[in-house]
């Protein structure tokens, strides 16, 4: 057998060969097909294969593909930073492109120190993050992340930046009704603050529905409008971690949308390019800038891949065809379809404790006993034997991680394609429900235990 070269994410196992991708179907090289119901990881938002993008980047590919940020810039890093301040909300007219949301995420935070730094104000560089989160894999990135399992293997070099829990409404820690408990969980950053000093602190980060860490949770009424009255009244900058939720994610081109509440600076990946090629981008608001175009004149970030013509023709594109095509529209009304399929299911079910989420990105948080919420023990690995019956069964689901504080329990994403018909969806429960079904006959025959 031939030895492998490549580091892949699992060193012992063994991963099938992608041959083409058309709509929201993968083929792998045995002819196999499977739906891609995570699209990738929450990403390939506009499903494979579509003509539109394949011919922008050979366009520009056939005029330029690669130039240095400092040397020039390009009509299609130009185009884009001015699509993104169309289509967002406020003043979040300036953008600096990147390559992934960890690079935004870094970004994001230099700006928020710098904005104090132009000001006179150098000791405010502490943010604050949340518990159950996920920001990305670079140090930095991973300091705002409250994502255990990402955590431990680096601990020593990480900042302690999580310091507050999110809003986690299936396992409220204070008993209440996510429709009356007038979004209490907001306390904890005001105690926080507190402790620490608003004079230190320069921002507080979150993402506006937990993705990875948290299996789409979802904040109560008026969570995220006392977050940011907090975040005022204490001159704290407020950075919403749109990396998997924006670009019509969540049936808004920000999720932050959802509640009528502005960022100061909004990190974005995944869904800018659709997969079609590798870009992100952290938006900063006119206030935000406004000292720094006063004073250094430069935000101190980037690095070689940045603004790179290819990658911006791609995105570009990618937000006209979600525009022309109404996209954010159709999120938010087959997410409804779905979340009603996937809550009857979830009546029919011994081991769904939760579905949540909004739009096309739905989290399913699995549990032994739903009186008790009950997680399963991390050696039975769930998520990971749902995901791999889901891959034999031709579904592509997301693992995430769920529980308390995010260190046991199991869960997943569903986020298929904002492109899925109502077929497409159908078969996408009906494949679901299946894998499930299969799971619970094997714990059925071993009596409960995993196995």
């Amino acid at each position: 057998m031939e030895r492998d070269y490549l580091i892949k994410p699992m060193l012992d196992e063994s991963y099938k060969i992608v041959s083409h991708g058309q709509g929201v179907y993968l083929f792998d090289t045995d002819g196999k097909k499977y739906m891609d119901a995570s699209s990738g990881a929450v990403t390939c938002s506009i499903g494979h294969g579509v003509p539109e993008i394949i011919d922008a980047m050979g366009k520009q590919a056939n005029a330029v593909s690669f130039v240095y940020r400092s040397q020039f810039s390009s009509h299609a890093a130009e185009g884009l930073a001015k699509k993104l301040s169309e289509i967002t909300p406020g003043d979040l007219n300036w953008t600096f492109l990147v390559n992934s949301g960890s690079e935004a995420i870094e970004t994001a935070m230099k700006t928020a120190i710098q904005y104090f730094q132009e000001q006179n104000r150098p000791q405010k560089t502490k943010i604050i993050s949340r518990w159950m989160s996920y920001h990305g894999i670079t140090l930095g990135a991973l300091s705002l992340s409250g994502h255990p399992e990402r955590r431990f293997r680096f601990q020593q070099l990480l900042e302690s930046n999580p310091e507050v829990a999110p809003p986690y409404c299936y396992r409220c820690p204070f008993g209440l009704n996510p429709a009356s408990c007038n979004a209490k969980c907001t306390d904890e950053l005001e105690t926080a603050i507190r402790r620490t000093g608003a004079e230190h602190i320069a921002a507080f980060v979150a993402e506006p529905l937990v993705g990875a860490a948290g299996a789409a949770l979802t904040p109560p009424e008026g969570y995220y409008e006392k977050i940011r009255d907090i975040c005022d009244r204490y001159d704290i900058l407020l950075i919403a971690d749109e990396v998997m939720t924006g670009i019509g994610r969540t049936g808004k081109t920000l999720a932050m949308e959802h509640w009528g509440v502005l960022p100061d600076i909004v990190a974005l990946g995944k869904g800018m390019s659709a997969g079609y090629a590798p870009i992100a981008a952290t938006l900063v608001s006119d206030r935000v800038m406004r000292p720094i175009q006063q004073g250094s004149k430069l935000i101190m970030s980037g690095h070689t891949y940045s603004a790179n013509p290819q990658s911006a023709a791609a995105s570009l594109a990618v937000l006209h065809y979600i525009e022309k095509n109404s996209l954010n529209d159709a999120s938010a009304e087959k997410g409804k379809t779905l979340m009603k399929q996937l809550q009857k299911l979830q009546k029919k079910t011994s081991i769904i404790g939760d579905v949540r989420g909004m739009g096309l990105m739905i989290g399913i948080e699995f549990v032994t006993d739903k009186a008790t919420k009950k997680p399963f023990s991390k050696a039975c690995h769930l998520t990971s034997r749902i995901i791999k019956k889901a891959q034999m069964n031709g579904l592509l689901v997301y693992p995430a991680a769920a529980g308390i504080e995010g260190g046991d329990g199991d869960a997943i994403l569903i986020a298929p394609p904002l492109t899925i018909s109502e077929e497409e969806l159908t078969e996408l429960v009906r494949l679901f429900s299946k894998t499930i079904s299969e799971i619970e006959a094997e714990i059925i025959r071993n009596k409960g235990e995993c196995v």
